[in-house]
């Protein structure tokens, strides 16, 4: 059986659809009519996607909803969010995170910024298992089947024809789970990404002033979406006026990092420091 908040984005998205078909509309008219694309129609529809507040309401007004269908609605997106979030999904996957996984798999353009935790495409096993045990609700069965299935769509990182840039902030590898061992492994992941040619990695060291204030980290799904992680879930947000605020916030971070062999030499850096701290011996 799913988390209770399945349930309830399945309701909601039960509703939508029921709404539309008796609107006679198609999913591919009602996205036109809403500005939004129509595989964000389908995934709040299936009850895979939770819409944000500006994307349901877009969907109510192209419905052309009375007063009190469209409080219905309303009130169904409040109790998904109300909802507690569990890590276990009704097909053994992580609910937390799942959203992004997916929408980075479907993607052929991924740019990544975080400020605290590394990137879910960068993570080792061990890593994003410190990630999903610091959710609520979340049995180590569950963890482990949530750490195998993100580290078997890391596997896009590899493919032809597929970009990834990331973009963290020196905070990122000092804010760390485990021990100073775990990130010792850690960075050895982030070297071999780096070498990848479908993959750049930047490092906004902590000496350089960053250009805008990072309030959170964000990813942006080709030019279509931003999925953004919350200690409650994952938003997602398609209106074009922000994804492209998104995407001027995210080259501005990029003009500020280190790329190239440089962020090698940096990363180098703080890898004696994690060894110094595990007890080894640098040179």
């Amino acid at each position: 059986m799913g988390s209770e908040r399945q349930e309830r984005m399945k309701a909601l998205g039960a509703r939508l659809r029921g709404l539309r078909a008796d609107a006679g509309l198609t999913g591919a008219v009602l996205a036109q009519r809403a500005g939004v694309g129509q595989p964000t129609v389908s995934k709040v529809e299936n009850g895979r996607m939770v819409p944000s507040a500006d994307v349901l309401g877009r969907l109510l007004g192209a419905l052309d909803l009375d007063e009190s269908a469209a409080h219905e609605v309303r009130d169904l997106l409040a109790a998904v969010e109300d909802a507690p979030d569990n890590v276990e999904a009704s097909d053994g996957n992580a609910l937390a995170g799942s959203v992004l996984d997916e929408a980075v798999r479907s993607a052929r353009l991924v740019r990544s910024f975080q400020c605290i935790v590394l990137p879910a495409m960068l993570q080792t096993a061990e890593y994003a298992r410190h990630v999903f045990e610091s959710a609520p609700n979340s049995p180590p069965e569950a963890v482990g089947r949530a750490v195998a299935a993100r580290v078997e769509r890391q596997s896009v990182l590899y493919q032809p024809g597929r970009e990834s840039v990331f973009v963290l902030t020196e905070a990122v590898l000092r804010t760390w789970p485990g021990d100073p061992a775990l990130m010792l492994a850690q960075f050895d992941r982030l070297l071999a990404v780096d070498s990848l040619s479908t993959a750049r990695l930047g490092i906004i060291p902590w000496r350089r002033a960053v250009p805008v204030m990072p309030r959170h980290g964000f990813t942006l799904c080709d030019q279509q979406a931003v999925v953004v992680e919350t200690f409650r879930g994952e938003r997602v947000v398609d209106d074009p006026a922000e994804v492209a605020a998104y995407e001027e916030t995210f080259s501005r971070f990029e003009e500020a990092a280190l790329f190239g062999i440089e962020l090698r030499e940096h990363l180098i850096r703080v890898m004696h420091e994690f060894r110094a701290l595990a007890g080894f011996t640098t040179r």
